[in-house]
This record gives C-alpha cells, structure tokens and sequence, in this order.
C-alpha cells in the first residue's frame, strides 16, 4: 500500500465513489440507507445535502482515488461527525492509520476540535484503527460503537 493523500471534494463530484461502490455489499456497510445501484442524485440529495457537510477522496501514491469519508457537522460547530468511510480492497491492509491520521488533517482545517463517529463492533480493523488513534468509545448499542477524538 503506498502512501495516502487526500483530494476535498468541493464540487460535488460523486462519480468517483459511484466507481468505488458498485458493490452492493460495499454499499451497504458505508450506508445501509442508501439505494443501490448507487445514485449520485440522491446522495447529493439527501445524504450530503447540509451546507456544511465536506466530503474528500484518498488518492493513493498514482494519483488515483481508492477511498471515501464526509465530515458532516456535529454537535455544536467545533464537532465533525465522520461518516460514509470507505477504503477499496486494494489500499486496505495498513491503510487505517494513513486515513485516520488524514481524517484529523481535514477536520481541523474545517476548524472542528472533535471528532465523532460510529463503527460496528464487529468491523476489527476500522475498530481497531480508531482505537490506535486515541477514539474513545463512549456508547456501544444494536452492534454500534459510538467513539469520539479530541484533537490537540
């Protein structure tokens, strides 16, 4: 896996992702409350739909896109709420400090202090991966941890 970076997403553009998630297994694990195939309308529509929601792709060492996150407003305007994550087969396996530490980078240039976020307890690696980062879990219900992360 070589080194990730990340692109933000300001125009809007959801074909990336559209290519990314054609699983519908894939789909369903980064929103189980979306339609598949996948429909850029409608995450423009409803799922990405906030003023203030930012989404950005990982781009691996060639420059292609091989992941997905949004940090959509949380509790107050210094909270970021992470969500809709996604990392392709092919950039896993190592990549969860990589994002982590890039999903930090992009909260705190969004001006957010925290960071919270939901991950099934039966997910290990992204489990795993928030853990390492210092994400404390603060509820666990219905096979949902809900975990948080200050940011210094």
């Amino acid at each position: 896996m070589s080194d990730l970076t990340t692109r933000a997403n300001d125009e809007g553009d959801l074909a990336p992702l559209a290519r990314l998630l054609t699983d519908e297994a894939d789909l369903a694990l980064v929103n189980p409350n979306a339609k598949h195939p996948f429909d850029p309308l409608e995450w423009k529509e409803k799922w990405l739909a906030d003023l203030d929601d930012a989404s950005f792709y990982l781009i691996d060492g060639r420059g292609r896109e091989v992941g997905f996150f949004a940090l959509r407003p949380g509790i107050g305007p210094e909270v970021r709420h992470l969500a809709y994550v996604y990392v392709s087969e092919e950039a896993r396996g190592g990549a969860g400090a990589q994002m982590t530490r890039l999903v930090e980078d992009a909260a705190r240039g969004l001006g957010a202090l925290s960071i919270t976020l939901k991950v099934e307890t039966d997910n290990d690696p992204a489990f795993a991966a928030y853990v390492s980062a210092g994400y404390e879990e603060l509820s666990r219900q219905r096979g949902m941890a809900t975990m948080r992360r200050d940011l210094d």
